[in-house]
């Protein structure tokens, strides 16, 4: 297997100041990687061509690492289907396609795990990703993050352009987004019982009945998968990464509840969407192309989240 040698590249992490950026640009810079460009959104609208066309001439990347996304939980989603889907699905394309008219050695980027079919069978294999239609209440961003894979594919089968898609599964860890109106599931949680606790009430409510499984992978395993990716990992074909552990939403709570000394109960509002039934990767592919495999067990991961949240939100 040979390994390109990052620190004699210039690289550019979109989504770089980010959560999942930030520990990339980490390994990066552990790596030895002396010309990191980490653009703001503020500064570089990626939705928006010009801008895309403006970072790539500020930067004069060699690789970049595309991990810039709208991203947020099931209620975000169902408020913004159509932003989630128009600008996930223009920031890559537009990306992609000038990466490939600048010259751009290699370029590897993240999917997600909503891009898979609803009821895609346990462990999610790679093979699967077109068997069906995604989960309604994330299909649009999901399916737009999907067409990273298919334009991959393409352009390196009409341009033979260097560029990798991987899919990750639910991240979680410190700086995660905590905000309950935008936030993913474990983030949402701590933060419910910390409010419980801080206000003496008896009772966390988690939408859905509690029954949906879902795998969750440390931030910093994830980080690392990616960096591996792009050393060891020239291929357009789709890799998971995950940590190989599924979990359910209501033992979830109570883990979280538990490490948190949460005396109270779980209450499950059934009227609000359980999102997909089940989710657990096969991680076999990315071990064996790229060597890599989630270190970090969960109950290790919330230690590390709870305490990340009780130091930055709760002083």
């Amino acid at each position: 297997m040979s390994v390109l040698d990052l620190s004699q590249l210039r690289v550019l992490v979109t989504g770089g100041a980010g959560f999942l950026g930030s520990f990339v640009v980490e390994k990066l810079r552990a790596r030895g990687c002396r010309e990191v460009f980490v653009p703001r959104s503020r500064d570089y609208d990626l939705v928006e061509l010009t801008a895309v066309r403006r970072l790539l001439a500020d930067s004069r990347p060699d690789l970049i690492i595309h991990l810039a996304a709208r991203v947020g939980g099931i209620l975000a989603n169902q408020r913004s289907p159509g932003r989630f889907f128009y600008d996930n699905l223009m920031m890559g394309t537009q990306l992609l396609d000038e990466a490939r008219r600048f010259g751009v050695r290699k370029l590897v980027a993240t999917a997600t795990i909503c891009a898979y079919p609803k009821h895609t069978p346990v462990p999610f294999r790679e093979d699967e990703l077109w068997n069906g239609y995604p989960e309604e209440t994330n299909a649009p961003y999901g399916l737009a993050k999907k067409m990273l894979l298919v334009q991959s594919q393409a352009y390196r089968a009409q341009y033979g352009f260097s560029s990798s898609v991987l899919f990750p599964v639910n991240l979680y860890g410190p700086r995660d987004n905590f905000d309950l109106e935008s936030s993913h599931v474990i983030p949402a949680l701590i933060r419910k019982v910390a409010a419980a606790r801080a206000e003496g009430h008896r009772e966390v409510v988690i939408w859905g009945d509690g029954t949906p499984t879902r795998e969750f992978l440390y931030v910093e395993d994830c980080a690392e998968g990616i960096v591996l990716a792009c050393e060891r990992f020239d291929d357009s074909q789709p890799v998971n990464l995950g940590s190989g552990h599924e979990v359910s939403i209501a033992a979830l709570a109570e883990q979280i509840g538990r490490l948190m000394g949460f005396a109270g109960r779980f209450v499950y509002d059934t009227t609000r969407p359980n999102g997909q039934p089940r989710r657990g990767l096969d991680c076999s592919r990315a071990e064996r192309l790229f060597g890599f495999r989630a270190t970090t067990f969960l109950d290790e991961g919330l230690r590390r989240t709870i305490a990340f949240f009780q130091r930055e939100y709760q002083p």
